[in-house]
């Protein structure tokens, strides 16, 4: 069983270096309100039509408490999601919203405090008439996101954790994380400053 809660304690930063680019999300998918904190969580990802929410509306009544529900929307031009459906969300035990499109009503969120990462805001709804998949496989930010996936985020960036290498990421980042806590400023200032000279000096570099 995976262990959010072990998840929740790393930063993105720390997951990242220990899966590599291709599973951060792009930097336009960024927090939609400040100081927003660190979510760690199944993903439940949605599928959305250009200018249709639909199924993010249906998805905030079937995703588990602790989820993270992902959202591949189809554009930019109308919002997914607003208040109401986020304090709906939050109430059901949701973690917070990741969304490759934008929202609105985010006085509303930001008061509430509820996570959300998107695109940006817009004030326009989308519509409601559109079938699309639900809990299966979209594409958000660049990254393929499968259900069951972890998906950390917070102001650092995204990261999503696929479900069959949990287990080595999550060791290989708790690794990296106590290593860099038991060393001191100085320490990693003597070995940084070796290194970089140590490089300088193969690519023929001198000042």
């Amino acid at each position: 069983m995976t262990d959010y809660t072990a998840f929740k304690t790393l930063s993105p930063t720390t997951l990242a270096d220990a899966m590599g680019r291709e599973r951060v999300m792009d930097i336009g998918i960024r927090p939609m309100w400040q100081p927003i904190p660190r979510i760690a969580g199944p993903a439940y990802p949605v599928e959305c039509a250009p200018g249709d929410n639909l199924m993010l509306h249906a998805a905030i009544y079937r995703a588990p408490p602790g989820s993270v529900i992902v959202v591949e929307a189809g554009d930019i031009d109308y919002a997914v999601s607003g208040g109401n459906v986020c304090a709906v969300a939050q109430r059901r035990g949701i973690a917070g919203f990741v969304i490759d499109g934008v929202i609105r009503d985010i006085a509303e969120v930001r008061e509430a405090g509820f996570p959300v990462f998107a695109r940006g805001v817009i004030p326009i709804p989308g519509e409601k008439q559109v079938i699309r998949k639900l809990n299966g496989i979209v594409h958000c930010g660049g990254v393929e996101v499968v259900s069951g996936d972890v998906v950390v985020a917070d102001e650092e960036g995204i990261v999503v954790v696929p479900a069959d290498r949990q287990d080595t990421v999550l060791e290989a980042a708790q690794a990296s994380a106590a290593s860099d806590a038991a060393r001191t400023l100085d320490e990693w200032e003597a070995a940084h400053h070796a290194r970089i000279e140590a490089i300088l000096r193969d690519k023929g570099f001198s000042d």
